[in-house]
């Protein structure tokens, strides 16, 4: 009887501890599955947080982007012409603005306006003109190309003519008259990189249109069209090679081919062809500039009035006293009517100096004595800038 009662109080005890596990263990259970929930939930929120710190995050860099890759630029000019029995000038020649883009690494935007003489309208002296509007891409370490308006590959100041990066207030006369300067035209425009320092341009873009009467017939620079509904029935072609391997030299030749000059407006088709070299040679503050430029016009009206030849020359020696001061002199020498064995050369000899306030800044004064087919001594003043 004791056995069986030890063994039943057993057995309760066993029942009870076993109920009392049991119940611990569900309720573990329970504890673990809303653990395990509360952990899924955050994880879904730590999810929905990265994401939006990933779109936040590229939202900025995007933004800090566009901002670091879209640039504002220009320059400006001031002169001042004091004529030797004429009238003196005072002149805001040039107001310039640039806006680029990237794109992104390989692509980008450049653009250029420009107000001259500081007026424009009906009567008056100044004009706003549209220089530069292209689109740029590398398509790889070696080609380059454009399309869109864009500055002409020739001669010196063509393509670089900020005020602080050349001598003298007023722009030489051949790179005015004879490659006339600032030149642009719409096109197509591709630089290849053949080795260090030697690169070529080719370009197809919209061409010349002179005038066949009148006193500016056959007149280069007034045959700028400006891509302002310019005619475009003949193309221009231009080829050039620049070479600046060697340190402190550069050469470079220009040739540049267009059908008809006239646009098909003159008495027969007058072909033209440019022909232009330069050099520039710099050892330690000393500079030499040469450039020479020639026109070839066919057609009986340009040769007519001696206008089928056209050329022109300068030489320019500097000397860089210090960061701040430099002199220079320049020898000119051109003519828009070299056909015409009785037409004099013009000649122009120019003497000053330039101080830069600091590398974007400069202040010129120069001495100008024309001599030849024209006849002027001209006191030049001028400021300029460029950022």
């Amino acid at each position: 009887m004791k056995k069986t009662l030890l063994a039943t109080a057993l057995l309760g005890l066993f029942a009870s501890q076993t109920t009392v596990a049991a119940d611990d263990t569900a309720e573990l259970r329970n504890i673990i599955k809303q653990q395990q929930k509360v952990l899924a939930d955050l994880e879904k929120r730590l999810e929905a947080t990265e994401k939006r710190v990933e779109k936040t995050a590229d939202a900025v860099e995007e933004t800090a982007s566009s901002k670091n890759t879209t640039t504002l630029g220009g320059y400006g000019e001031l002169h001042y012409n004091s004529v030797e029995n004429g009238d003196d000038k005072v002149d805001f020649h040039r107001f310039v603005l640039f806006v680029g883009h990237e794109f992104n690494d390989t692509t980008r935007f450049f653009s250029e306006v420009e107000i001259e003489h500081s007026l424009s309208g009906d009567g008056k002296p100044g004009e706003v003109e549209l220089e530069q509007a292209y689109i740029e891409h590398d398509f790889s370490d070696t080609y380059t190309g454009k399309a869109g308006l864009f500055l002409t590959p020739v001669g010196i100041i063509n393509e670089t003519h900020e005020p602080e990066t050349f001598y003298g207030v007023e722009r030489n006369p051949i790179e005015k008259n004879i490659i006339p300067a600032t030149w642009w035209e719409a096109g197509l425009n591709l630089n290849i990189k053949a080795a260090p320092g030697l690169a070529f341009d080719t370009a197809v873009t919209s061409g010349l249109q002179v005038a066949t009467e009148g006193g500016k017939a056959f007149n280069i620079r007034s045959g700028r069209q400006k891509v302002a509904k310019a005619t475009a029935n003949d193309l221009a072609y231009t080829g050039r090679v620049k070479y600046t391997a060697i340190n402190g030299l550069e050469l470079a030749a220009t040739v540049q081919y267009q059908t008809d000059i006239t646009q098909g407006k003159g008495l027969d088709a007058a072909d033209a062809t440019l022909v232009s070299a330069h050099a520039i040679y710099s050892i330690q503050n000393f500079t030499v500039k040469a450039l020479y430029a020639q026109w070839d016009i066919g057609g009986f009206e340009a040769k007519a009035l001696g206008r089928d030849e056209q050329f022109g020359y300068y030489i320019e020696p500097s000397y860089t006293i210090n960061e701040e001061f430099g002199v220079f002199g320049r020898y000119n020498v051109y003519n828009n009517a070299a056909g015409d064995s009785s037409n004099e050369d013009a000649k122009q000899y120019n003497v000053g100096v330039n101080y830069w306030l600091n590398e974007h800044v400069v202040f010129k004064a120069d001495y100008e004595k024309q001599s030849g087919s024209k006849d002027a001594k001209i006191f030049n003043l001028g400021v300029g800038y460029s950022f």
